[in-house]
């Protein structure tokens, strides 16, 4: 989501909503959108952007700027800002530093089908920003409905959501309706890719791109590599290299 941010990509509502602290992603992406908000060429995101970062702790935020994950931008940002980072790092987190905004709808229905009905009825009257608040803060119901919104924004929202885990994602990287772009964050991202069967279900996917297929590919198991070998719903160039990886491994790598 910080991409669309950086990209100029984003309409002003929601722009608004992550100033004031509304949309409550991960820590990570949090403090990256109120940095990048600070600099918005609209004076009442900027204004109200600086006045969330005051209500935060500055006791919290040397403590996260410490820690190792956070990108040198951020962290530069809060120094120049008279934060220190602190002998402390935080522990990892994926609660929000703030969340000004008020909970995601409750759905009707005792099973999961029947809420995500419910939710595919509302969708039709829903705003981009009441479908972003739902994308990070709602239910497993509606980040499946919600992780195929042809809003990409929307879409790749989900994947901020701090309660999204290896479970769900892997049921995206499966999924043949989702964006390419959504793949491909996924691919990236270190935390999830540790998991085997995320990257058995992203070489899988048709949709992945081939590069990162083939990239992936590397990581299988040789049971997998052979059946990857012949199917045929991979593309033609990712079969081929795993049947020539099958003959590479049978001959001992010479």
């Amino acid at each position: 989501m910080l991409d669309f941010f950086r990209r100029g990509e984003v309409a002003r509502d929601v722009r608004m909503l992550a100033a004031q602290g509304a949309i409550a992603p991960r820590p990570l992406e949090q403090l990256g959108l109120l940095m990048l908000l600070t600099s918005d060429h609209d004076t009442e995101i900027r204004e109200t952007a600086e006045s969330t970062l005051q209500m935060l702790p500055e006791r919290s935020i040397a403590d996260f700027i410490a820690r190792a994950d956070v990108p040198t931008e951020l962290r530069e940002f809060f120094i120049r800002r008279g934060v220190q980072p602190s002998d402390t790092p935080a522990p990892d987190s994926d609660d929000p530093l703030v969340d000004t905004g008020e909970a995601a709808p409750e759905l009707e229905g005792s099973t999961e089908d029947q809420k995500q009905a419910t939710f595919t009825e509302r969708l039709a009257t829903m705003t981009v920003p009441e479908k972003v608040k739902c994308a990070t803060k709602g239910t497993r119901e509606m980040r499946a409905i919600l992780i195929r919104d042809p809003n990409r924004m929307v879409a790749s929202a989900v994947l901020s959501c701090p309660k999204v885990n290896d479970a769900e994602v892997e049921a995206f990287a499966k999924m043949g309706n989702v964006s390419e772009e959504i793949l491909r964050t996924i691919a990236m991202s270190r935390a999830w890719t540790k998991s085997y069967t995320v990257v058995l279900a992203l070489v899988k996917n048709s949709k992945t791109p081939v590069a990162i297929s083939m990239n992936l590919m590397q990581r299988l198991n040789p049971a997998d590599v052979k059946k990857l070998g012949s199917d045929r719903n991979v593309p033609e160039a990712l079969r081929v290299a795993a049947r020539k990886k099958v003959v590479k491994n049978q001959s001992g790598g010479e």
